[in-house]
């Protein structure tokens, strides 16, 4: 049984493309490119479901047009408007670590997984070659590597990307 901790929200369905079953998918992010077996997740009835998907293209930047297994109508779609949609959080970690829109998460909550928090997102640094996320700590600024082995998960409901520091990273504040 899938667990609410197991997944990100990543968007929802917009309404019903066409006769055939597609279903419109608002979403930030580039998803299934390079999935072996791309499935979505909603919430049926209290319980996490996994919708497994048949096709895919991208509409325009922001929505992905989904065929589900199992959904073949215009009818069986329009059940599933505005319903919130949900990825594995351990392949979603993975496209958000080579997002290139980076200042989608200023605003969020950093949080330190021994620590607790950190402090709120003010920015992001991408003039270096390693991606940077400014951080308002202690009023100071700490800046944090974007890096896939730091990061713990992350929950777009409410703002907040977990990681785990390594030792000492909290003392290199800049003045």
């Amino acid at each position: 049984m899938i667990q609410k901790e197991e997944v990100l929200r990543i968007g929802y369905f917009a309404k019903p493309h066409g006769i055939k079953g597609e279903l419109s998918l608002v979403t930030e992010h580039e998803l299934f490119e390079d999935e072996k077996d791309p499935y979505l997740i909603c919430e049926m009835d209290g319980i996490l479901t996994p919708f497994y998907i048949k096709s895919f293209r991208n509409k325009n930047k922001s929505v992905i047009l989904v065929q589900l297994e199992g959904i073949d109508d215009e009818k069986s779609a329009k059940r599933y408007v505005n319903q919130e949609v949900f990825y594995p959080a351990n392949r979603l970690k993975a496209l958000l670590i080579d997002d290139s829109s980076w200042q989608h998460f200023t605003g969020y909550v950093l949080e330190d997984k021994t620590q607790g928090m950190v402090g709120v997102i003010t920015g992001v640094d991408e003039t270096t070659i390693n991606t940077l996320f400014r951080v308002d700590y202690r009023e100071k600024e700490l800046l944090v590597p974007v890096a896939d082995e730091l990061v713990v998960s992350v929950d777009e409901t409410q703002r907040k990307i977990i990681v785990s520091l390594p030792d000492g990273m909290l003392d290199l504040t800049k003045s």
